[in-house]
């Protein structure tokens, strides 16, 4: 998501969501990362995953544009009590839900965005990971999809150019309008 001509990257951060146990959510850090170099804006680290307020105040307390990713599933119940869905919506963080290519065929993607939206997490959208991308199947689901990402061995190529260039482009006007809300 380089800058180019006129267009200027979104201020604030984003942070990226991942839904299932830790072991499946480590590739999350790599697409955060991708996404972070595309775009030309800093990858900062979580501090304290285990109590959201600590890590947002850390994350908010810089200046800027930035991409982290969460290394737990959002909706994960905390040991102090709430979830870090809850506190992402309280405190007001603009997220993105990625999903694996598998999935796809389960309800994960409309619970994710089910459980972001009770909690009023502004949600800049969906984007999935690797496998074959079905633009027809994902708008007949009725989610806000973003886009597709293939997976990092299958970065070159036209079409993995092709895709990442058109998510840099939803994405960044998804990020802005909730930078403006």
């Amino acid at each position: 998501m380089s800058v180019s001509g006129t267009e200027t990257q979104p201020g604030g951060g984003l942070l990226l969501l991942g839904l299932g146990l830790r072991q499946e959510l480590e590739g999350l850090a790599a697409v955060a990362a991708r996404l972070a170099a595309a775009e030309g804006v800093p990858l900062r680290p979580l501090a304290g995953a285990d109590d959201p307020d600590v890590g947002l105040a850390a994350l908010t307390a810089v200046p800027g544009p930035w991409l982290t990713a969460l290394p737990l599933d959002p909706g994960l119940p905390l040991a102090r009590g709430g979830s870090w869905a809850e506190a992402l919506g309280a405190w007001r963080q603009p997220c993105l839900l990625v999903l694996r290519s598998e999935q796809m065929a389960t309800g994960l993607p409309a619970a994710g965005t089910a459980l972001l939206q009770h909690w009023r997490v502004p949600l800049a959208g969906l984007v999935q990971v690797g496998g074959d991308w079905q633009p027809a199947m994902r708008r007949r689901d009725g989610l806000p999809w973003l886009g597709w990402l293939p997976d990092s061995g299958e970065e070159s190529g036209e079409e993995a150019e092709a895709a990442m260039a058109a998510l840099q482009q939803v994405l960044r006007g998804s990020w802005r309008v909730l930078q403006a809300a």
